[in-house]
């Protein structure tokens, strides 16, 4: 297929070269040139701007920072709306607003177009052995026809229901994971207080009932996993900046639906003050190192 790609950063472009090494077309674009240069010399074609990448493709993907972002490529009159080909099926992989999601997927319905949201998890390591988790928010028939391309850049495909059912999904999974983070730091700190070894005291919890993904596979203590950003000053994963976007997205859409998340909020402040306190950009165990 001939596959447009916006988006190539951490997540966008190992998921685009597995696309490409699965025989596919794929024209790409990102504000970065670097992502570009690597893209390119993997045997992605370089588009102009955002709206070429969509010219003469089957699918479209876009993978964004932010709602903002999102509503910006496909709508107003520049938008990917109102210059791509109805026949081309949209996909958004960003993690945005459910609310935002429906919006964006009503308006390309109005325009004849078919779309999906399908946010992912699974991290970089996950997009780099395409082994994500889809969560996929389109009608059935969509789903038929993306899933193929899905599987290329994944492992589980879930159809969570309709247009913006995927958003929701991720937005209640990051929710739970940036909580998860911030008690398994608690609880290796406190060991570690106590004079316990951290990769004995993690052992022990990952056979114990305080088992959970981020003690099994991305640990936030320095010295006890290989090949998680804690292995490496933090650097790289998934931003603090990104997981308090993503926190706020949780406890914004809990209170339009006026549900009670009071550990979500307290994540969300959590990570906040962290962010405020300059790291920001490092992956979001670094808040095994947060300050009181």
């Amino acid at each position: 297929m001939k596959i447009g790609f916006v988006g190539l950063g951490n997540m966008g472009l190992p998921m685009a070269l597995n696309l490409l090494k699965a025989g596919h077309e794929v024209r790409g674009f990102d504000l970065v040139q670097s992502q570009l240069d690597t893209f390119a010399a993997a045997g992605g074609v370089i588009a102009s701007n955002a709206n070429a990448c969509a010219q003469d493709a089957d699918v479209f993907i876009s993978m964004l920072p932010a709602s903002r972002h999102v509503e910006g490529l496909y709508l107003g009159e520049q938008g990917v709306l109102a210059s791509a080909h109805p026949k081309t099926l949209l996909i958004d992989c960003s993690t945005i607003s459910p609310q935002v999601a429906q919006a964006v997927s009503q308006a390309a319905q109005a325009k004849g177009f078919a779309m999906a949201d399908a946010p992912v998890s699974g991290g970089t390591a996950g997009a780099q052995a395409g082994t994500l988790t889809f969560m996929v928010g389109a009608q059935p028939s969509v789903l038929d026809y993306i899933r193929p391309i899905l599987e290329k850049m994944g492992k589980n495909i879930f159809h969570a229901g309709g247009n913006g059912a995927g958003q929701t999904a991720k937005v209640c999974n990051n929710m739970l994971l940036g909580i998860q983070m911030l008690g398994t730091c608690e609880a290796l700190r406190l060991g570690i207080a106590n004079g316990l070894d951290p990769k004995v005291l993690s052992d022990i919890m990952s056979k114990s009932s305080g088992r959970n993904w981020v003690l099994e596979l991305y640990n936030p203590c320095p010295g006890v996993m290989e090949n998680v950003p804690a292995s490496r000053d933090y650097a790289g994963g998934f931003g603090v900046d990104l997981m308090l976007k993503d926190m706020g997205l949780a406890t914004e859409n809990a209170k339009d639906l006026e549900a009670s998340v009071p550990l979500g909020e307290l994540a969300q402040q959590l990570y906040e003050a962290h962010s405020k306190a300059g790291y920001g950009q490092l992956d979001f165990s670094s808040v095994f190192n947060l300050k009181k």
